[in-house]
């Protein structure tokens, strides 16, 4: 734990009270009135990354309300915060440890002291995959490896399959991937019938080694292999893990050469660039997935020497912390126009709620103003014919993240199609439409006088709501790598503003925790268990219901 003094609360500074005064102003003016008044305001209010542009033009904000946000970032010393991530400084206070994901895709360059041996594992990493691409590494049989099975959940999992996923033209033809999070024994039952045992390979991907799914699911995998008639010698020859603890791999019969570390300070949501890109690696090949970490080292250069007037992650997670503290969102929604990035908003949930679901601050004081917002999203179109209608009409304000690609990533007529949803989407958003318009419209369409009055209200749409387009210039690894550490950062912004830890999530560990006391009750007839007493009436009341011993009341 850091002994520095306590910073006074940020939300007491005169950069935060300032903003306060200054979003007053803004509250009664409208997204079509900001346009009105500037008519190159879409082009100011927006910056690019050598394969990102970001317009963020369609917000309640001015050239005044950014200079307070840098205002707001000064007072939090986000310089310094930016140079003490990339230093290796103990970032993560809670556990005394630097958080050096960036490392990992610095190319043996960067300023950690770590450099070198991220650069040695992903060679080793890099090496192993091209062996089983290749046929060299074989199952039990000698026969090569046909199937790869990812067996991870949160970091261990979102982060690989997304990129896999992405890509699925780069995928070898010879190997099919596939990926089990859920305990639930359906998950890996839908995968393994697809599989052959002796020419399938599991990644086991799991940090700590101790995690319930993952060690759950393994242990299914081995049964299935050895009833296959694959001997107990033998079945180490199908597995390979990425992990943190080495013993506990070894324990489960992995053998050592087999066994890539992931360093404590590589975050489990931040994992992706490590090890746990082994899935990566093998379905998509060794150059594709440098290629993925040359993207992201690309944004973290960008994020650490732009000035922050056209920083992306910067104004993206500045533009967080306006939304939040002084406009009252409590949300907001990730839309990728790109079928392939399907994935992203479940990727982003675990990265931005995991990291900045936190109600103290790094000296444990108790937070007095909003941190952290709900995230979700899915692929445009889709979305047009579900939720979107909340979006535009409903009573609560959702800031939309619109993310798509300016060259054609699928058949050219169907990109042109997916751009202009997009972008009208943005556009009936932020203009709406008034009573007037409705009005007139519906007599147009034939509709008569009393018809109009009563539906106009009805077709009306408020406008006024604001959402970011991220154009990626194509569709490629590299580009995915980008916008991942796009996101990342941002992150990083918005916790250095709060003054909290980005990179723990204790919160998860108490779910842990009892989940594995109520098994064992579950397991146990209620008459051998006097620890029903101690538990609170609904618990107590949904065991006794499962035990059957009782009704529920």
């Amino acid at each position: 734990m850091s002994t520095d003094p306590t910073p006074p609360q940020i939300d007491t500074s005169p950069a935060w009270k300032a903003l306060q005064r200054h979003a007053e102003t803004l509250q009664q003016t409208t997204l079509n009135q900001l346009f009105a008044a500037n008519p190159q305001r879409g082009s100011q209010f927006s910056a690019r990354s050598s394969n990102i542009y970001f317009d963020y033009s369609k917000d309640h904000l001015t050239e005044q309300t950014l200079a307070l946000l840098f205002d707001l970032a000064d007072t939090a010393n986000l310089t310094t915060a930016i140079n003490d991530l990339f230093d290796g400084k103990p970032v993560n206070n809670t556990e005394n440890r630097p958080a050096l994901h960036t490392a990992l895709r610095s190319g043996g360059q960067g300023k950690s002291g770590v450099d070198q041996e991220a650069s040695s594992v992903l060679k080793q990493v890099c090496e192993f995959a091209e062996q089983v691409r290749q046929g060299t590494i074989r199952g039990s049989t000698g026969k090569p490896f046909e199937n790869i099975v990812n067996l991870g959940i949160g970091g261990s999992d979102l982060g690989p399959r997304l990129a896999v996923e992405a890509f699925p033209e780069l995928h070898l033809p010879s190997i099919h991937s596939h990926f089990v999070a859920n305990i639930d024994s359906d998950d890996l039952s839908a995968v393994l019938p697809r599989c052959s045992p002796d020419t399938t390979l599991f990644i086991v991907s799991s940090k700590s080694f101790s995690t319930l799914e993952t060690l759950t699911n393994a242990n299914t995998a081995k049964t299935w292999l050895r009833e296959a008639g694959i001997t107990e010698q033998d079945i180490a020859r199908h597995f390979v893990a990425a992990t943190g603890h080495r013993a506990g791999a070894v324990a489960l019969g992995i053998s050592p050469e087999r066994i890539f570390p992931v360093e404590d300070w590589v975050g489990g949501r931040f994992s992706l660039w490590s090890a746990i890109g082994l899935p990566l690696a093998i379905t998509l090949g060794p150059e594709v997935f440098k290629q993925v970490l040359g993207g992201a080292q690309e944004m973290d250069k960008h994020f650490c020497e732009t000035p922050f007037a056209r920083n992306l992650p910067v104004l993206h997670g500045l533009q967080t912390i306006w939304h939040i503290n002084f406009r009252d969102y409590k949300s907001r929604a990730v839309l990728p126009y790109v079928h392939k990035l399907r994935r992203l908003p479940d990727y982003l949930q675990q990265l931005v709620m995991e990291s900045l679901g936190k109600s103290t601050t790094k000296e444990g004081l108790n937070i007095p103003y909003p941190t952290g917002q709900v995230i979700w999203g899915s692929e445009g179109t889709n979305g047009q014919h579900s939720f979107h209608q909340l979006l535009l009409q409903g009573t609560e304000t959702t800031p939309i993240d619109f993310i798509t690609t300016r060259t054609a990533h699928c058949e050219a007529s169907s990109h042109q199609q997916l751009l202009s949803n997009c972008l009208a989407q943005s556009k009936a958003l932020m203009q709406g439409k008034s009573i007037a318009q409705a009005h007139e419209e519906l007599l147009t369409k034939g509709a008569s006088e009393s018809q109009a009055q009563l539906l106009a209200r009805h077709h009306a749409v408020p406008g006024n709501r604001p959402s970011n387009t991220l154009l990626l210039d194509e569709l490629k690894p590299h580009s995915l790598g980008s916008l991942l550490a796009f996101y990342e950062h941002s992150v990083y912004v918005q916790s250095v503003i709060w003054n909290i830890n980005a990179f723990d999530q204790w919160g998860v560990e108490l779910g842990k925790e009892m989940g594995t006391e109520l098994f064992s009750l579950l397991n146990a007839p209620e008459s051998d268990s006097a620890r029903h007493n101690q538990l609170d009436s609904s618990t107590s009341a949904l065991l006794a219901y499962l035990h059957n011993s009782r009704p529920p009341r």
